[in-house]
Protein backbone atom coordinates (compact mmCIF):
# COMPACT_ATOMS: atom_id res chain seq x y z
CA UNK A 1 0.00 0.00 0.00
CA UNK A 2 2.35 2.60 0.58
CA UNK A 3 4.47 1.73 -2.79
CA UNK A 4 0.65 2.36 -4.33
CA UNK A 5 0.84 5.92 -2.37
CA UNK A 6 4.22 6.72 -3.71
CA UNK A 7 3.53 6.21 -6.72
CA UNK A 8 0.05 7.85 -6.70
CA UNK A 9 1.85 10.77 -5.43
CA UNK A 10 5.03 11.00 -7.76
CA UNK A 11 3.00 10.90 -10.72
CA UNK A 12 0.23 13.33 -9.40
CA UNK A 13 3.18 15.58 -8.38
CA UNK A 14 4.45 15.40 -11.68
CA UNK A 15 0.91 16.32 -13.42
CA UNK A 16 0.06 19.55 -11.00
CA UNK A 17 3.56 20.75 -11.26
CA UNK A 18 3.23 20.38 -15.00
CA UNK A 19 -0.51 22.18 -15.13
CA UNK A 20 0.62 24.66 -12.85
CA UNK A 21 3.86 25.54 -14.65
CA UNK A 22 2.03 25.79 -17.70
CA UNK A 23 -0.93 27.83 -16.33
CA UNK A 24 1.24 30.25 -15.15
CA UNK A 25 3.31 30.69 -18.01
CA UNK A 26 -0.08 31.07 -19.78
CA UNK A 27 -0.96 33.59 -18.03
CA UNK A 28 2.52 36.04 -17.37
CA UNK A 29 4.79 34.73 -20.18
CA UNK A 30 3.78 37.67 -22.88
CA UNK A 31 5.11 35.03 -25.83
CA UNK A 32 2.33 32.65 -25.47
CA UNK A 33 -0.15 35.26 -27.10
CA UNK A 34 2.06 34.55 -29.92
CA UNK A 35 1.98 30.76 -29.18
CA UNK A 36 -1.33 30.50 -29.47
CA UNK A 37 -1.99 32.55 -32.51
CA UNK A 38 1.24 30.68 -33.97
CA UNK A 39 -1.48 27.20 -33.18
CA UNK A 40 -4.12 29.12 -34.85
CA UNK A 41 -6.27 29.30 -31.17
CA UNK A 42 -7.83 32.67 -30.33
CA UNK A 43 -6.42 34.71 -26.55
CA UNK A 44 -9.85 34.17 -24.91
CA UNK A 45 -8.79 30.13 -25.12
CA UNK A 46 -5.78 30.83 -23.56
CA UNK A 47 -7.56 32.27 -20.59
CA UNK A 48 -9.98 29.79 -20.13
CA UNK A 49 -6.99 27.31 -20.27
CA UNK A 50 -5.26 28.86 -17.49
CA UNK A 51 -8.19 28.98 -15.61
CA UNK A 52 -8.96 25.45 -16.18
CA UNK A 53 -5.83 24.10 -15.17
CA UNK A 54 -5.73 26.04 -12.24
CA UNK A 55 -9.23 24.83 -10.85
CA UNK A 56 -7.66 21.06 -12.25
CA UNK A 57 -4.71 21.56 -9.91
CA UNK A 58 -6.94 22.45 -6.82
CA UNK A 59 -9.40 19.51 -7.43
CA UNK A 60 -5.92 17.47 -7.81
CA UNK A 61 -4.23 18.50 -4.41
CA UNK A 62 -6.98 19.84 -2.12
CA UNK A 63 -7.73 17.17 0.33
CA UNK A 64 -11.58 16.51 0.42
CA UNK A 65 -12.31 17.22 -3.00
CA UNK A 66 -15.43 14.84 -4.06
CA UNK A 67 -14.72 12.71 -6.30
CA UNK A 68 -16.74 13.60 -9.19
CA UNK A 69 -14.66 16.58 -9.46
CA UNK A 70 -11.45 15.26 -9.04
CA UNK A 71 -12.75 12.37 -11.79
CA UNK A 72 -13.62 15.87 -13.85
CA UNK A 73 -10.11 17.24 -13.33
CA UNK A 74 -8.39 14.16 -14.79
CA UNK A 75 -10.98 13.96 -17.69
CA UNK A 76 -9.67 17.70 -18.47
CA UNK A 77 -6.58 17.29 -18.11
CA UNK A 78 -6.78 13.75 -20.68
CA UNK A 79 -8.51 16.42 -22.70
CA UNK A 80 -5.87 19.04 -22.80
CA UNK A 81 -2.96 16.38 -23.25
CA UNK A 82 -4.77 14.44 -26.33
CA UNK A 83 -5.59 17.65 -27.68
CA UNK A 84 -2.64 19.48 -27.61
CA UNK A 85 0.03 17.11 -30.11
CA UNK A 86 -2.81 17.86 -32.19
CA UNK A 87 -2.67 21.42 -32.13
CA UNK A 88 1.04 21.52 -32.71
CA UNK A 89 1.35 19.03 -35.29
CA UNK A 90 -1.39 20.64 -37.27
CA UNK A 91 0.72 23.83 -37.02
CA UNK A 92 3.89 22.18 -38.52
CA UNK A 93 5.70 21.94 -34.94
CA UNK A 94 8.22 19.16 -34.41
CA UNK A 95 7.08 15.23 -33.65
CA UNK A 96 9.54 15.48 -31.02
CA UNK A 97 7.98 17.52 -28.95
CA UNK A 98 5.31 14.90 -28.83
CA UNK A 99 7.29 12.62 -26.65
CA UNK A 100 6.67 14.96 -23.58
CA UNK A 101 3.17 15.48 -24.29
CA UNK A 102 2.96 11.55 -24.30
CA UNK A 103 5.07 10.90 -21.06
CA UNK A 104 2.57 13.38 -19.75
CA UNK A 105 0.05 11.87 -20.65
CA UNK A 106 0.84 7.97 -19.24
CA UNK A 107 1.98 9.95 -16.16
CA UNK A 108 -1.66 11.05 -15.90
CA UNK A 109 -3.11 7.69 -16.99
CA UNK A 110 -1.07 6.57 -13.96
CA UNK A 111 -1.48 8.65 -11.27
CA UNK A 112 -5.58 8.22 -12.02
CA UNK A 113 -5.42 4.69 -11.87
CA UNK A 114 -3.64 4.31 -8.61
CA UNK A 115 -6.07 7.22 -7.48
CA UNK A 116 -8.58 4.16 -7.41
CA UNK A 117 -6.01 2.03 -5.46
CA UNK A 118 -5.09 4.36 -3.14
CA UNK A 119 -8.55 5.68 -2.77
CA UNK A 120 -10.06 2.24 -2.43
CA UNK A 121 -12.20 2.64 -4.67
CA UNK A 122 -13.38 0.12 -7.16
CA UNK A 123 -12.67 1.05 -10.91
CA UNK A 124 -15.48 0.63 -13.58
CA UNK A 125 -16.21 2.01 -16.50
CA UNK A 126 -20.36 1.85 -16.73
CA UNK A 127 -21.56 2.01 -20.21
Amino acid sequence: MKKDKIIYWISTGIIVAIMLWSAVNFAFNPEMKEAFVHLGLPNWFRLELTTAKLLGVLALVVPGTPHKIREFAYFGFGIVLLSTPVAHLSSGDSVLLEVFHTFFFITLVVSYLYYYKVSHRKFSINV
